[in-house]
C-alpha cells in the first residue's frame, strides 16, 4: 500500500491538493473554496481526498490559506512578525484526521508604525517558499510583493518577514469594473486596446490624483473617443500606479523587489514598477506555495 504525502492551498475561491510520492507530484485534485464550503469544510475535503484514501491514509497532510481562518475549517492563530520559517511552522495547528497527521499552517500578523493591524493567510507560505527556492532571499533586505485581490507588500530581512502592508487593489478594481458607472461592461477586452488603456492609466497615476483621474474612465470614452475595451486597462493602470506611489515611501528601500503570483498580473506590476524606475523580478506563485509546504521542485 502506497505511503504518500498531501499538500494543499485552500483559499477563499478554491482548494488545490497535490499528492507527493518519493518527492514527486503524482496527482492533483481540486475542490470548492472555503468561501463556499463554510461549516462543511471537512466534508468537502473528504470528497476531494476520496480517490486517494482508497490507497490508505497519507503519511502527512499540510494545508495553508483561508482553511485556517476564523470562518475556515479550524481556526489557527496568527504568528506575529517578525517571523521566520521556523516560527511560522511552529504556530501551525496539528491534529489527526482519519488516521493521518494533518497540519493547518498559520497566517502572519503585524502592526504598522501608525498602529494599524494587518494580517495575511496563504501569502506567507509563498514568501517562505520563495526563500527555500532562492536562499539568497534569506540574506539582506528584500521587498516581496504578492499581487492579488488583496496585495501584500512584505519587507523581508535576513529570512524574516518584518512587516507588510495590504492594499485591496484587486478588489477595488473589480468593484470599479463590474459595479460602477465609470465604464461599460466588457466581457473580454481587446488586448491591444486594454494595453493602451493600461499605459495611459499608469501615466496619469504619476500625478497622484486618484479620485479626479477615475472619472476620466467615463469622460475619455464620451468625449475623447476612447473605446470600451480601453476602460479596464485604464482603471487597472491608474490604481496600480497609485498603489505603488503610495506604498514605496512607506516601505523604504530594499536590495531588490520580487513579485510572486499569477504571471499576467505580476507582469503588469513589473511594468508599473518599471514606469516608476523600480526594477523587479518574478517567481511563480504555485511553485512558491508548494515549496513553502515542503515540496522543492527539481
Amino acid at each position: 500500500m502506497s505511503r504518500y504525502v498531501v499538500i494543499g492551498d485552500w483559499g477563499t475561491s478554491r482548494l488545490r491538493l497535490f499528492r507527493l510520492e518519493d518527492g514527486r507530484i503524482t496527482a492533483r485534485r481540486e475542490g470548492p473554496g472555503i468561501g463556499t464550503t463554510g461549516r462543511d469544510a471537512e466534508a468537502a475535503f473528504a470528497d476531494a481526498m476520496a480517490p486517494w484514501l482508497e490507497d490508505g491514509a497519507p503519511a502527512d497532510i499540510r494545508l495553508c490559506g483561508m482553511v485556517g481562518a476564523r470562518d475556515g475549517w479550524v481556526e489557527v492563530p496568527y504568528a506575529d512578525c517578525p517571523a521566520d520559517a521556523d516560527t511560522w511552522r511552529a504556530a501551525a495547528v496539528r491534529f489527526d484526521w482519519r488516521g493521518a497527521p494533518l497540519s493547518i499552517m498559520a497566517g502572519l500578523a503585524c502592526t504598522s508604525d501608525e498602529g494599524m493591524p494587518d494580517v495575511m493567510r496563504g501569502e506567507e507560505t509563498q514568501i517562505f517558499g520563495a526563500i527555500a527556492l532562492d536562499p539568497a532571499l534569506g540574506r539582506g533586505r528584500h521587498l516581496i510583493v504578492l499581487p492579488g485581490t488583496h496585495n501584500k507588500w512584505s519587507v523581508v530581512e535576513e529570512g524574516r518577514v518584518i512587516s507588510f502592508r495590504t492594499m485591496p487593489t484587486g478588489e477595488l478594481f473589480a468593484l470599479l469594473r463590474d459595479r460602477s458607472t465609470l465604464g461599460p461592461k466588457v466581457e473580454e477586452a481587446d488586448p491591444a486596446q486594454e494595453a493602451e488603456g493600461f499605459a495611459e492609466g499608469l501615466a496619469r497615476s504619476g500625478d497622484g490624483r486618484l479620485l479626479s483621474s477615475l472619472f476620466a474612465a467615463r469622460s475619455m470614452r464620451l468625449r475623447a473617443g476612447r473605446p470600451a475595451d480601453w476602460v479596464p486597462g485604464y482603471l487597472s493602470g491608474l490604481i496600480i500606479g497609485c498603489e505603488i506611489a503610495e506604498i514605496r515611501s512607506a516601505l523604504g528601500s530594499a536590495d531588490d523587489i520580487l513579485l510572486i503570483g499569477d504571471a499576467r498580473l505580476s507582469a503588469r506590476y513589473a511594468q508599473a514598477l518599471a514606469a516608476q524606475g523600480l526594477p523587479s523580478r518574478m517567481l511563480d506563485g504555485d511553485a512558491c506555495s508548494r515549496a513553502g509546504l515542503g515540496y522543492l521542485e527539481n
